[in-house]
């Protein structure tokens, strides 16, 4: 639970009050009250929380020293641009960024969420029975969303069990903004690290220069493979370990199917592994429903210009009872994410602080200089 102390060095910040949790401090504003942690992780720790002005449950999660690694501050500056510009009920919503006291030396970001109950890879590791039903909504409310950032021009980059968050009547809000990109992004992102690995596609697994929505399609179709049966489909301990499981399963690719590989000797080692025939989904989920296996061998192919698109897959058959075209539109305008990905901390500091005054307009309009 959350326990309240008293200020670091006695000094009270008007304004905020402060709490203790898994041994960190919290510094936030009074009108949200703590109520216990519920997640840790490279970031920092979440909080649940209840905001006492409009009655509102929220998640507040605190990145500690935010600064200190600067990817790690481009990440959160990142997400923080991105969730200002989305609203849907599948994506995340980002409630309120605190602003902080001290405007030039800030270390920690408190960031405001909606509150949700767990995640997709906490309900696939329990026990909890999994019907058609379940998976069926589960996937469709996945595309949904993602077919929302898609047309907003963002790939998620990122898609995993752990980033889809759950509420008891099953509702689902894809998170963690971090990795996101414009899918018409300029500059040497393209080929940096993204994706856990288990949910990489295989032009992300081949260092392809060049690739674009259909990476996120394979990341859903991993994550329908594991609701299917309860265990990741591809658990690679490594990269090339990662493709061998892909080719097993798969099966061995006919020449065709390996022209988007553009890194030579990429191409050569998929020549060079041992045939396989592959195994086919039906074999691997027997109680699946037959449409299901259709969807999710449309998803899992190897060569992304063959792959299954997200709007394709919402008018699947398998989608037929949940997808209403005249009710899923599309983002108002794309976003441009590009940021220098050599900013240094002050500026990155800076770009931060204009973000949250979006949040904050009374800081904003005239009372900016009491935060300074």
């Amino acid at each position: 639970m959350a326990t309240q102390v008293e200020p670091p060095n006695g000094i009270r910040s008007p304004g905020k009050h402060y709490y203790s949790m898994w041994q960190t401090l919290f510094e936030i504003d009074t009108k949200y009250v703590p109520i216990k942690p519920i997640g840790r992780g490279a970031y920092g720790i979440v909080c649940s929380s209840v905001n006492r002005e409009t009655n509102e449950k929220v998640a507040i999660k605190k990145i500690n020293n935010a600064f200190e690694n600067r990817i790690d501050a481009l990440r959160t500056l990142r997400e923080l641009k991105l969730l200002q510009h989305l609203r849907h009920e599948n994506v995340i919503a980002l409630k309120d960024v605190m602003v902080p006291v001290q405007r030039k030396s800030f270390k920690d970001v408190y960031l405001v969420y909606e509150l949700m109950d767990t995640d997709l890879h906490q309900i696939i590791k329990s026990s909890q029975p999994l019907s058609n039903d379940h998976c069926q909504y589960f996937l469709f409310q996945l595309l949904r969303g993602l077919k929302y950032l898609h047309s907003a021009n963002i790939l998620h980059r990122d898609l995993k069990p752990g980033n889809l968050l759950i509420n008891a009547n099953c509702d689902l809000k894809i998170c963690d903004f971090g990795l996101a990109r414009t899918s018409t992004g300029k500059g040497q992102f393209m080929t940096e690290y993204v994706v856990t690995r288990w949910y990489r596609a295989p032009e992300l697994l081949l260092c392809c220069d060049n690739y674009g929505t259909s990476i996120d399609v394979w990341s859903v179709g991993c994550i329908f493979a594991e609701l299917l049966g309860r265990k990741p489909i591809f658990p690679g301990t490594e990269c090339l370990n990662q493709l061998k499981l892909i080719i097993n399963i798969l099966g061995s690719q006919r020449e065709e199917d390996l022209q988007f590989i553009d890194n030579h000797k990429a191409k050569k080692y998929i020549r060079s592994l041992p045939y396989s025939l592959g195994t086919p989904f039906s074999h691997l989920y027997p109680d699946a429903h037959p449409l299901a296996i259709d969807l999710l061998q449309k998803m899992l192919i190897f060569d992304p210009s063959k792959r299954i698109s997200v709007l394709e897959a919402l008018q699947h058959p398998y989608m037929s009872a949940l997808y209403d075209t005249s009710n899923n539109p599309p983002a108002e305008v794309p976003i441009d994410l590009d940021i220098d990905e050599d900013l240094g901390e002050e500026t990155i500091r800076e770009m931060m602080w204009k973000e949250m005054l979006h949040y904050h307009p009374e800081a904003a309009a005239g009372n900016a200089e009491l935060f300074s």
